[in-house]
C-alpha cells in the first residue's frame, strides 16, 4: 500500500507531527475520500466546501497545507490563491481539478501553488506532494517504508 511509503522513522504515519491539511472542494464525496485517506497516514484534516466558508473560518491560520479544487462556486480557486498570497504568503498549497486546462495549472503555479494534482489522482501522487511541501520543509526524514 502507497500509505506505508509514507511513515516516519518511528513507524508512525507521515502526519505523526500534527499538521493539519485543508480540503477545499464543492463536492462532499471527495471531501470524505481524502480525509478518510489523510487519517489513514495520521493526518488531522479540516474540509470546506467553498472559498469562503474557508476564508471566514479560524483555519486560515492553522493550516499546514491546503488541498484546492480550481473550480468552486463564489470565488474560485485562482481567486483564493491571489488572495492567499496577500494573507499566507508561505502556505504550501496543492491544486486539485478534474479538467485538463494546462493553461490554469500554470497560472496556479504562478500564483504560488504547488503541485496541480488531475482528479481522479491516486494516493502515492497525493502523499508524494504532501510530502514534498510539509515534510520536507519542516526537515522531517521519512521512511521509505521498506
Amino acid at each position: 500500500m502507497a500509505a506505508r511509503a509514507f511513515l516516519n522513522k518511528g513507524g508512525r504515519g507521515i502526519g505523526a507531527f500534527d499538521q493539519l491539511v485543508t480540503v477545499i472542494d464543492d463536492d462532499v464525496s471527495v471531501q470524505r475520500a481524502l480525509r478518510r485517506l489523510l487519517a489513514s497516514v495520521d493526518l488531522r484534516s479540516e474540509c470546506y466546501g467553498s472559498a469562503r466558508t474557508y476564508l471566514e473560518s479560524a483555519d486560515l491560520d492553522l493550516t499546514d497545507c491546503l488541498l484546492l479544487d480550481l473550480y468552486l462556486p463564489e470565488m474560485s480557486g485562482i481567486e483564493l490563491l491571489e488572495h492567499l498570497t496577500e494573507v499566507a504568503p508561505n502556505l504550501p498549497v496543492i491544486c486539485m481539478t478534474g479538467r485538463d486546462e494546462p493553461e490554469l495549472e500554470q497560472r496556479a503555479t504562478r500564483e504560488g501553488a504547488g503541485p496541480c494534482l488531475r482528479k481522479p489522482f491516486d494516493e502515492a501522487e497525493l502523499f508524494e506532494a504532501l510530502s514534498t511541501l510539509i515534510y520536507v520543509s519542516v526537515g522531517t526524514v521519512l521512511s521509505t517504508g521498506s
